[in-house]
């Protein structure tokens, strides 16, 4: 690469969040993830006239993982490049592009287990009624290990990295080491105050993978995520703060697991507490988030310990 690929991070607001984009700008420019159905006319059109660039001419959008607030403006944001950007995303996030029931069945399969909101489903299926743009077929689903052109010299890695979603991935600017995670890194979480991910073995495995084989020289996140003092990340961190933040979110976890474990060692009990029947885990880590809050990571990441850990404490159970 002849000369460093400049990236401009493009913020639209949502609710309790900050939705970022970024802007790759190579000779085939790429957006990576897109915000809501609204980013794209309302933040990224602005954004790039303000640096003299043209939605019209984006040729890949390339999407991180499939929850609502990142693929939700891929169609609106296809629609204004003429149909002309090639969408991405990987295979297991590929049915939330395809579908907005899909975000209704994982709501189901999830957190509303323990959500006690009979209208839940249905608040679930109005966003993203409201905010996915449209259903799209890909035009190409990754693995991980694929290498994408972005015109010239210019080329961006895929790396499948799991746990926050089945399907997240990481794309990296080949030779300058700019790696655009999503919401893969997610420290002490975001608005929530809770980190999110459905596979813990998954999540902390991706955290080391990205903390010592990829060692990035610039980490681009989905969102502010919150350190230990509780005050937010950028969203665009140099070397130092990523690898501060990759070794945050590797302790974290260690602290929720050893949570959960304890907690699901002693056996699940429902109680009154809104956190029920986690409140062990709530009590143990000193978290006094609302865990009903969309998108209530708290009980999105204590369903991951006990689907994925389950079978270990039956097997205890069995062998004594």
């Amino acid at each position: 690469m002849t000369q460093p690929v400049r990236v401009h991070p493009i913020v639209s607001p949502w609710g309790r969040f900050g939705l970022y984009s970024f802007y790759i700008d190579a000779p085939e420019p790429a957006i990576v993830d897109t915000g809501i159905a609204s980013s794209p006319a309302e933040g990224m059109i602005p954004a790039l006239e303000a640096i003299g660039r043209r939605i019209e001419d984006v040729r890949w959008i390339l999407l991180t993982h499939g929850h609502i607030d990142h693929i939700g403006g891929a169609h609106a944001l296809w629609e204004l490049t003429g149909r002309q950007a090639k969408v991405v995303i990987h295979q297991a996030d590929a049915p939330m592009l395809r579908s907005r029931r899909a975000h209704v069945d994982e709501y189901l399969a999830g957190r509303g287990q323990y959500l006690t909101d009979p209208d839940g489903a249905s608040r679930v299926g109005a966003a993203a009624d409201a905010v996915i743009s449209g259903e799209m077929e890909p035009d190409l689903l990754v693995q991980g290990g694929e290498t994408i052109s972005l015109g010239g010299d210019v080329t961006v890695s895929v790396h499948s990295v799991p746990g926050h979603t089945p399907g997240s991935v990481a794309y990296v600017i080949d030779g300058q080491n700019d790696v655009f995670v999503g919401d893969a890194v997610q420290v002490h979480g975001a608005a929530n105050g809770f980190p999110g991910f459905v596979d813990p073995a998954a999540y902390r495995a991706s955290l080391q993978y990205l903390r010592d084989d990829i060692r990035p020289r610039h980490l681009y996140l989905g969102h502010p995520y919150r350190g230990a003092d509780g005050e937010p990340f950028g969203v665009e961190l140099d070397e130092t703060q990523a690898r501060r933040a990759l070794q945050e979110s590797i302790d974290v976890e260690t602290r929720v697991s050893s949570a959960a474990c304890r907690c699901l060692e002693a056996g699940l009990e429902g109680t009154t507490s809104a956190y029920s029947p986690f409140a062990a885990v709530a009590e143990d880590l000193g978290y006094t988030g609302d865990p009903s809050l969309e998108p209530s990571p708290f009980f999105t990441t204590l369903h991951g310990y006990t689907t994925h850990f389950s079978n270990r404490f039956e097997r205890k159970a069995t062998h004594g």
